[in-house]
């Protein structure tokens, strides 16, 4: 009689772990990536009665609960945060304690950048990963390590080298020649265009392109940038001509000997400039009334770091003032075989058990990983109707037992009453 104090003492145990369990789970609702942990009962040994051939077995009630992870995925939610990511499908995050240099394993996407320019956890630990090298290329088969993010960098100016124009040259427009030939003066042209190019400095210096329709597949060309932008007050000048067969295809000049113009001696102290000229493209195929032209060159004044985020992939993307968007780093994923044998250690990190296997560390979407998603955060797995129904069955259990141990408390009065008898 006396065995079921024990018996229902660890069913009062057991339940109150369970609830304790539920109770966890229902206050990280909100949590993000948050996994739920299940309960698990188990039976202890029984006890035979009577002969020992097994007729009666009373059980010594029950074992303490394990806990599992269930690392079902969780909703994945758009975010506003530039560095917030979520991973679609198996894996973690591979994060660094700082103050341990222990590899940590995650799934809360909140990312930030830290003071030293890192990408980290919102509790500080190190996002691992790879930096790309200075032409923008990941090399994957390295170690991980932090991802620098490049603060208050500045892209340098680079200066023009080529130039290029995509324009329709209307075959009826009037025929001008590009200088009147009784006064010697230049003549409107049939149109003409400026683009904006970039010395060394990243100044910008404007380059006029003016064509004359002079018949028969024939237009004359002049590239000009004012003297107002030279040391020696006079324009850099460039003539020539284009010429375009019956079927409107460009003859001369030919992409493998482009035009050149020079920009020598520049006011703003700039280094020499030396660029390809326009290639012109064919004309329509029917004779333009209007034409379009658009402009291309490949310099670009210095830029200042405005803007980072993680795109799909996990790829870290740093986007600056000028537009460019250069790859800066890349985010690396672990796969965990067994993800449940893993231990929660507070922060949304989990460390490997001695039954874990070991992390398969990679590419996103890649060798079983999941895919990093970037503008998104994965919600907390927690089923909150499941939670209650569970709670309710806790609770009753809980009772139940308790009625189990005032019952034996009852028969134990009445057995001593009768020896006082």
């Amino acid at each position: 009689m006396f065995t079921s104090f024990n018996t229902a003492l660890s069913a009062l145990n057991a339940n109150t772990t369970a609830i304790d369990v539920v109770g966890n789970n229902l206050a990280n609702l909100n949590t993000t990536a948050y996994k739920a942990s299940n309960v698990s009962f188990s039976d202890l040994v029984t006890q035979s009665l009577g002969a020992g051939l097994g007729e009666t077995q009373v059980g010594f009630g029950v074992a303490p609960p394990v806990t599992l992870r269930e690392f079902s995925q969780g909703a994945i939610q758009s975010s506003s945060g530039p560095l917030d990511v979520a991973i679609q499908g198996d894996g973690f995050l591979i994060v660094q304690d700082p103050s341990t240099t222990s590899n940590l394993y995650t799934r809360g996407g909140n990312l930030v950048v830290n003071k030293q320019g890192q990408i980290a956890t919102a509790k500080g630990d190190i996002v691992q990963g790879w930096n790309a090298a200075s032409n923008g290329t990941i090399d994957a088969s390295q170690p991980v390590t932090g991802v620098l993010v490049p603060l208050g960098t500045l892209i340098p100016p680079k200066a023009t080298a080529h130039m290029s124009l995509t324009l329709n040259l209307d075959s009826n427009a009037a025929q001008i020649p590009a200088t009147d030939p009784t006064t010697g003066a230049p003549n409107p042209p049939s149109f003409s265009r400026t683009l904006a190019i970039y010395d060394s400095l990243g100044e910008t210096h404007q380059v006029t392109f003016s064509f004359w329709n002079q018949g028969g597949g024939n237009w004359s060309y002049e590239m000009s940038v004012p003297g107002t932008e030279f040391s020696s007050a006079s324009p850099a000048v460039q003539t020539g001509t284009v010429t375009f067969d019956a079927q409107g295809n460009l003859t001369s000049p030919t992409t493998a000997s482009p035009p050149t113009l020079s920009l020598l001696g520049l006011k703003d102290g700039a280094a020499d400039m030396t660029g390809t000229a326009p290639s012109a493209g064919p004309p329509p195929t029917v004779p333009a009334i209007t034409w379009d032209l658009y402009n291309s060159q490949d310099g670009a004044a210095a830029a200042q770091l405005t803007h980072v985020g993680i795109a799909d992939g996990g790829n870290v993307v740093a986007q600056y003032s000028d537009g460019q968007q250069l790859v800066v780093g890349q985010i690396a994923l672990a796969a965990v075989v067994n993800p449940g044998s893993l231990i929660a250690v507070g922060n949304n990190n989990y460390q490997l058990s001695a039954t874990s296997s070991l992390p398969a560390v990679g590419l996103p979407n890649t060798g079983g990983r999941g895919q990093i998603l970037g503008g998104s955060i994965e919600a907390s797995n927690v089923d909150i109707a499941a939670e209650f129904t569970h709670l309710i069955v806790y609770q009753r259990a809980y009772e139940a037992n308790s009625k189990v141990i005032t019952a034996s408390d009852q028969l134990s009065q009445t057995t001593i009453n009768l020896i006082r008898q």
